[in-house]
């Protein structure tokens, strides 16, 4: 009897310490999926709020008034989508968090390569609106309302930006100032360069009229200077493009074809060293190759 009511007591003290054992994990895991939601939401929170500001000012910059929280959508689906297709399509990690960290970097591609264009659309329009400008001065026209005159005549960026450098000037900021603001949103060295030029003119006496025809012929001969040098370099650019996504498309017709082959490259530590070796050495031509093709003019 006593051998009975010890084995219970036992078994019943088991049970209960297995209870409180099953208990206590039960918090902790919960506890752990309630500190890793906070801590996943308030890291989300402050993505969207950071992709959201940037592309705002991104945006505004470039005088586009669209809706950022679209462009974060669109963002998040593809953080999600492509990386999970690519996994589908492999089943291997290494190229999934690649593919994820490339997909990451995409947005900030994206506006430095809007931006560039812009700028470069700008600096296209730079000569014709200082020939328009000297017309202006030349007709009798004050600086002010040759300035409006360029902006309302200008196509697109060009009046946008000189648009916003006629508005400063009604606020009551001077031209110098108000070129001095332009320059720094336009790092542009053939628009500094005719910036100091009508700025210096103004503060010395000069002629304004001959300042601005002089410097419109010398950014005609530069646009044509640059475009001559761009056509004899396209064919190298083109060749290091042409080169860098070879191996790429390779290694991706190979993963198809000879997946078994292929697969010693990305799961094995020898395989991933060469891997490695051979991305950093890409990365290495093409950029050489760029810095070879890109002349300073």
């Amino acid at each position: 009897m006593m051998d009975a009511i010890s084995l219970f007591t036992q078994d019943l003290i088991s049970v209960v310490l297995l209870a409180l054992i099953v208990l206590l994990t039960f918090i902790c895991v919960m506890g752990l999926i309630s500190t890793s939601g906070g801590w996943m939401q308030s890291a989300g929170a402050f993505y969207k709020q950071k992709f959201t500001k940037t592309a705002n000012n991104q945006l505004a910059d470039m005088f586009v008034f669209a809706d950022a929280s679209s462009l974060f959508l669109i963002n998040v689906l593809a953080i999600i989508l492509i990386p999970a297709f690519v996994h589908y399509l492999f089943q291997l990690w290494v190229i999934t968090w690649s593919v994820l960290g490339v997909v990451l970097l995409i947005p900030g591609v994206v506006w430095a390569i809007l931006r560039k264009k812009r700028l470069a659309k700008f600096e296209e329009q730079l000569p014709d609106a200082f020939v328009m400008l000297s017309s202006s001065l030349q007709s009798g026209a004050s600086l002010n309302m040759a300035l409006e005159t360029v902006t309302a005549q200008s196509p697109v960026p060009l009046s946008q930006e000189f648009g916003l450098l006629v508005k400063r000037m009604r606020l009551g900021v001077t031209l110098e100032d108000a070129l001095v603001e332009l320059e720094q949103r336009l790092p542009l060295q053939s628009f500094i360069m005719a910036s100091s030029a009508i700025r210096i003119s103004r503060e010395v006496g000069g002629n304004l009229v001959e300042t601005i025809n002089s410097m419109a012929k010398t950014l005609r001969r530069k646009k044509t200077m640059e475009g001559k040098i761009d056509s004899l370099t396209a064919q190298g650019r083109a060749q290091g493009v042409f080169m860098a996504m070879l191996p790429v498309i390779l290694a991706v017709l190979l993963s198809f074809l000879e997946p078994e082959a292929m697969r010693k490259l990305y799961t094995t530590k020898e395989g991933l060293v060469v891997l490695f070796i051979m991305v950093s050495m890409q990365i290495l031509g093409y950029v050489f190759i760029r810095k070879v093709t890109s002349i300073d003019t």
